[in-house]
């Protein structure tokens, strides 16, 4: 079996509220929410997990303070020798815009969406505003159900809840299996000690509180979709 390296690569970053990401918790206390894209490198194919935003504005003073280096996807891509067009396989964790708005740029790479993900992105609910038609192109997407093996190391888990068909992406590494969440939340989410901290965004909380908790119970190495953190490694494992 393959074993990959894991690069997060900086496509975007917001400001926002704590309690976006952890249910009924860090409600007033403002952070930066950086948006990923993840090349998985280590097999035969080129792997991107999520592509981010396309257009986006820096906040003042974000890359001083965070100490993230915040790139467009061309350039992000080009640190790890990529080219969009070079992309094999991008796996969606799920199909709000902001994971999603450069995937038509992989001209030759296949789409991996879970089924019940997709069906909701043709005819989302309006307390839903973030799934845009116009953002995929389903002659490119590979529909899935459930836990999925994508290729030898890398394997999707259905971790629903933040939405009806979020897949987490479960990689192996020389450190054993990171597990890159297929919802919106950040270290905050994870506590050591303890059950985990539903993510505050969902279109179902309890399914995504057993989501997080599979996680947790599942990954050698929690990678939280938008966490500082994570960033900051470089590379995971380090």
């Amino acid at each position: 079996m393959s074993t990959y390296v894991i690069h997060p690569l900086v496509v975007g970053i917001n400001q926002t509220d704590q309690g976006i990401m952890t249910y009924q918790k860090g409600y007033g206390k403002r952070i930066f929410l950086p948006i990923y894209v993840f090349y998985l490198e280590g097999g035969e194919q080129k792997i991107l997990v999520d592509t981010g935003m396309e257009e986006f504005m820096v906040p003042p003073g974000a890359e001083e303070q965070t100490g993230l280096r915040i790139m467009e996807f061309e350039e992000a891509l080009d640190t790890v020798g990529l080219k969009p067009e070079d992309v094999d396989i991008v796996v969606q964790t799920h199909l709000h815009n902001d994971h999603c708005e450069n995937t038509y740029k992989c001209t030759n790479a296949k789409v991996y969406v879970q089924q019940a993900e997709l069906d909701f992105f043709k005819t989302p609910h309006p307390i839903d505003h973030r799934y845009y038609s116009d953002l995929l192109d389903e002659s490119d997407v590979v529909t899935v159900e459930g836990d999925t093996e994508i290729v030898p190391g890398v394997r999707v888990i259905f971790t629903p809840g933040h939405t009806p068909g979020g897949q987490s992406v479960a990689v192996e590494t020389k450190d054993g299996t990171a597990i890159i969440t297929g919802f919106c939340c950040n270290q905050e989410n994870f506590p050591t000690v303890g059950p985990v901290v539903t993510p505050g965004v969902h279109t179902d909380a309890i399914k995504a509180y057993e989501s997080a908790q599979r996680v947790k119970e599942m990954a050698d190495i929690i990678i939280p979709i938008h966490d500082i953190g994570v960033g900051l490694r470089g590379l995971i494992p380090s």
